[in-house]
């Protein structure tokens, strides 16, 4: 079976003087833009207060795809209003360019409570110019939890959204998932679909799955490079290969592809969480984070 393998690591830093100096940083989305690496990041308070916001978004960018120098002014910020949709904060950003040079930013927005989220699409001609247009995939109060929005054409043109949300198992315990919708056009109804591929009860990720970036090699499937974990939350990052219309998986690797090392702090999250990917040099860069603070690239090959 074909597979892919880490063959290097790499710190990813941020230049001090951001408006994210001591926060906590993840979700690391990452791309090539007129020759530079552009990136969106999420910031958290550390230690985070009862009234800190969840996450704020900055952009950034850098020459070499791992010294970033992020923009003075925040992309997106959590609404003013605590009635917003994002009043409690900013997640998980992923970024679409379109044809004009323009961006569409889907992140998840957090309720003032932090008892739930929702996707929300904010638009504009540069990152200092987005403006929330809608909320593109909401669940009903106490359930959903919808989040992590990943992006995928197929070769018919049509559109696969893949999303995580919230699910309660036969023990009464919520657990994560990863749903899938389709819609013909980006801006269209989406359409849910069946889930794309269940946990393993027997593996590393027998009880939360989370949705990863999608990409494709040359000769290759597309891949989606998913965050699974175990019930007491031990996230790790594995892969798993689709038919092009993204109807079938062709292929699910046995063990994980990234294991974090050991926490400096054992206080902190053992995790592992895929954000992003870069095609360079025939190879795949994943952008990712470690115990939800530290930013990382792995470069990956791809045997067939």
């Amino acid at each position: 079976m074909p597979t892919y393998a880490v063959e290097a690591l790499d710190a990813v830093t941020i230049a001090a003087g951001s408006p994210l100096d001591g926060m906590d940083l993840m979700s690391p989305f990452v791309w090539r833009e007129q020759g530079r690496y552009r990136m969106l990041v999420r910031g958290v308070p550390d230690p985070l207060g009862p009234t800190d916001p969840t996450g704020l978004i900055a952009s950034g960018w850098s020459d070499d795809g791992l010294a970033f120098t992020l923009d003075p002014v925040l992309a997106i910020a959590p609404g003013a209003d605590a009635d917003e949709a994002d009043a409690g904060g900013c997640e998980d950003p992923t970024v679409l360019v379109d044809a004009d040079g323009g961006y569409v930013v889907y992140y998840t927005g957090v309720d003032a409570k932090r008892t739930q989220g929702v996707l929300i699409a904010a638009s504009g001609p540069s990152l200092d110019q987005l403006v929330k247009r809608r909320v593109a995939l909401a669940a009903p109060e106490g359930e959903g939890n919808i989040k992590e929005a990943t992006f995928a054409q197929t070769p018919a043109g049509d559109w696969r959204l893949f999303y995580e949300y919230a699910a309660v198992e036969e023990r009464g315990i919520g657990a994560s998932r990863i749903g899938i919708a389709q819609a013909a056009h980006l801006g269209d109804p989406w359409t849910s679909l069946a889930d794309p591929f269940p946990i393993r009860p027997e593996s590393w990720d027998n009880w939360h799955l989370s949705t990863g970036p999608v990409c494709q090699l040359p000769g290759a499937d597309p891949v989606m490079f998913y965050n699974g974990a175990t019930l007491d939350a031990r996230w790790r990052i594995g892969w798993i290969s689709f038919s092009p219309d993204f109807a079938t998986v062709t292929g699910r690797g046995l063990e994980p592809v990234v294991v974090p090392p050991p926490p400096e702090d054992r206080a902190k999250t053992d995790i592992a969480f895929a954000a992003s990917t870069v095609i360079e040099d025939g190879m795949i860069s994943l952008y990712f984070s470690l115990e939800d603070r530290i930013l990382r690239r792995a470069r990956i090959r791809y045997y067939a």
